[in-house]
């Protein structure tokens, strides 16, 4: 499947609740509210997976080849910026970018703040601005090519987290026991 396919997919399932169906009445904004869903996942998730990864393991590459684990958490930072602005139409916002050697408290601090950003960025976004083009992006990009540019991203990005921790003996967030269980 290409990245498209698999951007819409996460969307329109994130769209359903835990039956599978949808709500009686749909929302005017099914899409964006899908996305607001999805971004409130991967909220909890994410910055779960970056405080499971202890300090030390911050330069962690599962081969040689692969960046290290503080490189991915730096990149996820950057894109929720870029993307966020990108579908709410809000200019990106001045951040530190994130460099290889920065320590993981301020990695995590900043992925929490970014994602704070999404939230409030994307709250009031409506299915209605996605024809509009994009203040960031590949030219000719609209709010709504970006969306599923961050659907994508997201479903990739925990992927990856995910493999690093399991790559490094540790479970990613999703995969922990459940108190209980």
């Amino acid at each position: 499947m290409n990245k498209i396919t698999v951007g819409l997919a996460a969307l329109l399932l994130c769209g359903f609740g835990a039956s599978g169906q949808q709500a009686a009445s749909p929302s005017e904004n099914s899409i964006t509210d899908a996305a607001r869903k999805l971004e409130t996942q991967m909220a909890k998730n994410v910055p779960a997976g970056a405080e499971e990864m202890p300090a030390e393991k911050y330069d962690f590459r599962p081969t040689p080849g692969q960046n290290t684990f503080g490189h991915l958490v730096g990149h996820m930072i950057s894109a929720n910026y870029y993307l966020c602005s990108a579908i709410s139409g809000a200019e990106m916002p001045k951040f530190n970018r994130p460099q290889d050697s920065d320590k993981k408290d301020a990695l995590t601090a900043e992925l929490k703040t970014s994602f704070d950003y999404c939230t409030s960025s994307l709250a009031n976004v409506k299915d209605s601005d996605l024809s509009q083009p994009a203040k960031v992006g590949p030219p000719g990009s609209t709010r709504g090519s970006m969306l599923v540019t961050f659907a994508e991203d997201y479903g990739d990005h925990y992927a990856q987290e995910s493999a690093y921790l399991r790559a490094a003996g540790l479970l990613p967030p999703t995969a922990q026991p459940k108190p209980g269980r």
